[in-house]
Formats: C-alpha cells, structure tokens, sequence
C-alpha cells in the first residue's frame, strides 16, 4: 500500500502491536486524502463524518475484526453487518436481493463510514430518499435489462405517490419500502410476499384502511377471504406503480373497461348504453360502473344492502337523476339486444330497427346509384348533341 512516511513512524512507534481498538491510530493513516491500496483504490475515511455517523461511538476494529494491530493484513476480511445486524440480514438473505451484490447493505444505506440514521434527512434510506436510492438500480436500463424487471421508477416518479412524496414532500406518502418492505423483499410470486396478489388489500390497507374495510364488506373481498385467489384486489384496477388520481379523465375512461375483463357480459350491453356513448366523449360525469355499484363495498342485487337492490335503486338513480321515480329506475342498463330468451321485445324491437335501417340504406344506395347512371348517360348525350352541332 502506499502509506505516507509520516503515518508509517507515527504506527511504527507509537501503536502497540497488539492493538488498534483507537480510532485515531487508524486515521493517521487512513484519514490522509491519497491514501490507497495497491490496486490503487482510495482508502481514506473522513474521520468527521465516520464520528458523525450512527457507527461513531464503535471503534473501527468493532467492524473490521480480524485487524488486532499493526501492520494489518493487506486485504482484510469484508466487515460482516451481522454481527451486529442479524435480523436484518437473515431477512436480506432470504429476499430478492440476497445474489444482487456482496455489499448489499451498502447498496441502499450509503457509504460504510458515514452511514447515518433512517430517521435522518441525509440518508439514502430517509423517506424522501427512498426513490431515488432504490432507482439507482430499478431505473437503471443494464439493470432492468439484466434481471428482466420494467422501469418502476419512472412509472413511481409520475404516480399520485410518487408526486406525494417527492414533490409534496408527504412522509406519509406511499415510498417503495412502504409496500415492498425494507430487508425482507419477495417476489411478488411468493405468497409471503407483501405484494402477492391475495395480500395486496392488507399492503395498501395499512394507509387506505377505509378502503380495505369497504373493499371486504364488498363481494370481491369476501370471496378473497373465502379462498377465491381470482378475483380483483387493488391492484387490479389501481395498477401497482402508476397509480393516479381517480379524478383523471383518462383514469375514468379506462376503469370501466377494466371491470370489463372479468365481466365481459356486462361490460359488452354496458357499452350500448347513453351513458358509455357519452362517456366515449370524455364526460366524466355520466355513469360508470362505480356510479352505480360502488367502489369497494361492491354487493349483488341479491343482497338488501346493495346500491342495485330493488329497494335501493330509487336512490342511486337519484344521485344522477333527480325526482326518479320507481318507474324511473325499471330501466335495464344491462339488457342485451342480441338474447332473445332473456330480453324477446328488446330483441325484436332491435332487429326491426336494425332491418328499417338497412331497408333505407339500401333502397337510397340503389336510387343514388341509378341516379349517377342517367346522370352520366345524359351528359354523354349532352356531349354528342353539342359536337354535331344540333
């Protein structure tokens, strides 16, 4: 190593043999800025912020064990955090991180010696920082590319969250470790995971927790607390990283169409209707599926307590449509023109409609037609009269 002269003396003579537990017989040399080892790598430590750290009261030896005194080896052991930090490192060996890196810890927590409380603005690990430390790598292309994730971080950065927390400066703001965890992370394949798909509504209802109560009073959460592995959590309709407001324009647009993927029937006559036509236009005040079923709390017709019950229907009609009446509300939203057994007058009515048109279409195609034909005879005849000159 390339020691300094003056370091070399100090250690040499003042240094016991058998021990290096002060701090400032390892600075005097190691607190020189050009210090290096042989492969010309720095090896200097700010003695300042090494003290300021939240290691500061531990001597250097307390990480670096197997140094007794001087000279040390030339290459010493990597510090193992588990001595101290077991817990922690059980939960990073177990999780999606444990291969990543030999100095994993370091990855998310900073430089070794300057490694500072969570609760501290300066660290990587502080809330507002989270972000950004933890898209060093999942915002990072080669990275993404390497092990097959897309890029979270920019989906995150542009999220209602993501402008919570970094632009607003919210703590309270949904941060990567607040649904991924911290040391113990899992695929989102492993049950254990705190994003597999049946712990989702727990995950976000440790913010949401008005949500995740009406979402299990719902028939989703209900048939999720029965076994049902299927049906559709937060996720589903929120997405995981590009989660916006509800308010959205395009939010709403496209909401409808995700209730659509599992109830296609209904999503297909929903379609039919005044209320989706002119939702197509941008008018995010006409009904969609939520208007009327409700958000979370979502229940059959079957059950009393349901927005759709035959009780209730008066009501949510009434959101809308003031003074509707029960004569009002015997309207069909969902009826199919195209079941015959179900709705035979709708059926009918929609295929004479449907012949009346094409009968007009046609009988009018045909008279165009024949009319552009004696059109074009008598400006031919036209043409020939006017040549001969009669």
């Amino acid at each position: 190593m390339r020691w300094p002269l003056a370091a070399v003396l100090i250690l040499a003579f003042a240094v016991p043999a058998a021990s290096a537990q002060d701090n400032s017989e390892c600075l005097a040399c190691h607190g020189q800025h050009d210090l290096q080892d042989q492969a010309g790598h720095s090896v200097y430590v700010d003695g300042t912020a090494q003290k300021a750290s939240i290691h500061g009261t531990l001597p250097c030896t307390g990480c670096h064990a197997d140094i007794k005194g001087y000279p040390h080896p030339e290459h010493p052991a990597a510090v193992n955090c588990s001595t101290c930090h077991a817990d922690e490192a059980k939960d990073v060996t177990e999780s999606v991180h444990a291969n990543v890196s030999a100095n994993t810890c370091l990855g998310c927590h900073g430089d070794a010696h300057s490694i500072v409380p969570v609760n501290d603005p300066q660290s990587p690990v502080f809330t507002l920082n989270i972000p950004k430390t933890c898209g060093s790598c999942h915002g990072n292309p080669d990275m993404a590319k390497k092990f097959g994730f897309p890029d979270v971080y920019a989906m995150y950065m542009d999220s209602i969250h993501g402008f919570a927390l970094t632009k607003d400066g919210l703590l309270v703001a949904a941060s990567c470790a607040s649904c991924h965890g911290t040391h113990k992370i899992l695929s989102h394949t492993n049950s254990e995971s705190r994003t597999y798909h049946t712990n989702i509504p727990a995950t976000c209802g440790s913010c949401h927790n008005g949500p995740e109560r009406a979402y299990f009073a719902g028939i989703h959460g209900q048939q999720l607390k029965a076994g049902n592995s299927k049906v559709p959590v937060c996720s589903d309709c929120h997405t995981a990283h590009q989660i916006v407001q509800v308010q959205t324009v395009s939010w709403q647009m496209e909401r409808s169409a995700t209730c659509g993927n599992c109830h296609q029937k209904q999503y297909a006559t929903y379609l039919d209707t005044f209320h989706a036509q002119v939702s197509a236009l941008g008018y995010t005040e006409s009904a969609h599926c939520w208007n009327c079923h409700r958000e979370h709390d979502i229940l059959p017709a079957s059950d009393p307590q349901s927005t759709i019950a035959p009780g209730n229907l008066v009501a949510t009609c009434g959101q809308c449509h003031a003074g509707a009446t029960a004569s009002f509300v015997s309207y069909r939203p969902h009826a199919d023109s195209r079941d015959f057994k179900s709705f035979p007058a709708l059926y009918i009515s929609a295929l004479f409609m449907n012949l009346l048109l094409l009968s007009i279409f046609s009988f009018f195609g045909v008279h165009t037609l024949l009319w552009f034909i004696r059109s074009y005879f008598d400006r031919r005849k036209a043409g020939a009269r006017a040549e001969s000159g009669d």
